[in-house]
């Protein structure tokens, strides 16, 4: 099956019971046993699976080309299993510019527990340079969140390989449409779906893919059946329905946020502009410094200033101020999360905002 249908039938199961086209939401938090005390529903307790979850994890795992997926409360959940699944001491590898929800978990809740580097992923020297005997995680961002910076992803696995290192890349701002980390080396991918994958801004989780089901698989999943940190049934059904339309939301993103990209390179109060050429986020530099970009966040009429990204509707932010007092993110940077309203609407908003 080609990616549109994969989205469309991988997450959905018609209900036996009454002939529904689309899969019923469960939300029983327990399950029947049978007369020998087994579970022949193959459903004991909602921690540990519910036919939701299970639907959401199929299609996660086939739209990323993997063997298996766990569905997650939150990316930051996701991301957590995947450090509590190492053993203390690690030392892991994780880019100078990535998502500060997840460096602010790195640093605080396992300070002292594993060893953390920063490095520029975007140097293969710098990251062969920084492995050392104890490393067993490079945590891969790319595209990176600010600044859209891209890694290669395959040239890192090579290295990444030669040392027996694990890698994990964040696929959320690229999603399965325009980038399969595993197919390119990666041994798991992790995804905040409540980005483009739910892509209604209207519900929280997150979710892991691996390549093969291995020991450090199965020590994630054993994390998260003990810690609890999964997605509820409702969520479940929520995303498998996002995920229904993504392949065609993300065409919409990336046409909008090229055209907007195009206007916003030609305009002379703009300093610089971060775009990878795909997907549907990008940032800029206003000139002027940081009143100049605040003044513009919020001056727009159709852009919300909000955080997050990945809805249908476009959203500002003023990154800087979000990410706190120890942010690297310069101080006249505006992300925007380029929505599917009509891309002449969006560039006439940006236009007067900035003017």
């Amino acid at each position: 099956m080609k990616i549109e249908t994969i989205a469309i039938h991988a997450g959905n199961r018609v209900d036996a019971a009454t002939g529904a086209v689309i899969e019923p939401i469960t939300l029983s938090t327990t399950y029947e046993r049978g007369e020998d005390g087994g579970y022949p529903s193959g459903y004991m307790y909602t921690r540990i699976a519910n036919p939701n979850r299970a639907s959401l994890e199929n299609v996660l795992s086939k739209l990323e080309y993997g063997v298996a997926a766990s569905a997650f409360s939150s990316g930051n959940a996701a991301g957590g299993a995947v450090f509590q699944a190492l053993l203390p001491g690690s030392h892991v590898l994780a880019p100078t510019d990535m998502y500060h929800g997840l460096r602010n978990l790195l640093n605080v809740v396992y300070k002292g527990i594993l060893e953390i580097d920063y490095v520029d992923m975007s140097d293969l020297q710098e990251v062969r340079n920084s492995i050392k005997k104890n490393t067993k995680l490079i945590w891969l961002e790319t595209p990176s969140n600010p600044l859209l910076k891209l890694s290669d992803i395959k040239a890192i696995t090579d290295i990444a390989k030669e040392h027996k290192v694990i890698v994990c890349c964040d696929n959320t701002f690229a999603t399965p449409i325009f980038q399969n980390p595993l197919k390119l080396g990666a041994d798991l991918v992790m995804h905040s779906t409540t980005k483009y994958l739910g892509g209604h801004s209207d519900t929280l989780g997150g979710a892991l893919v691996t390549k093969e089901k291995n020991e450090f698989w199965d020590r994630i999943l054993k994390v998260q059946e003990l810690a609890g940190a999964v997605l509820s049934p409702f969520d479940c059904y929520l995303t498998v329905r996002g995920i229904k339309t993504l392949p065609y939301r993300m065409r919409g993103h990336l046409e909008n946020a090229k055209q907007l990209t195009s206007f916003l390179k030609s305009n002379p109060k703009v300093e610089e502009v971060f775009y990878p050429d795909f997907g549907g986020m990008l940032s800029f530099l206003v000139k002027g410094g940081e009143a100049e970009a605040a003044k513009v966040a919020n001056s727009t009429k159709i852009f919300t200033q909000a955080t997050s990204l990945g809805g249908v509707e476009s959203l500002i932010e003023h990154r800087a101020t979000i990410e706190g007092p120890n942010t690297k993110t310069p101080r006249n940077l505006l992300r925007l999360s380029v929505g599917l309203e009509n891309i002449e609407d969006l560039i006439e908003d940006i236009n007067s905002a900035i003017n």
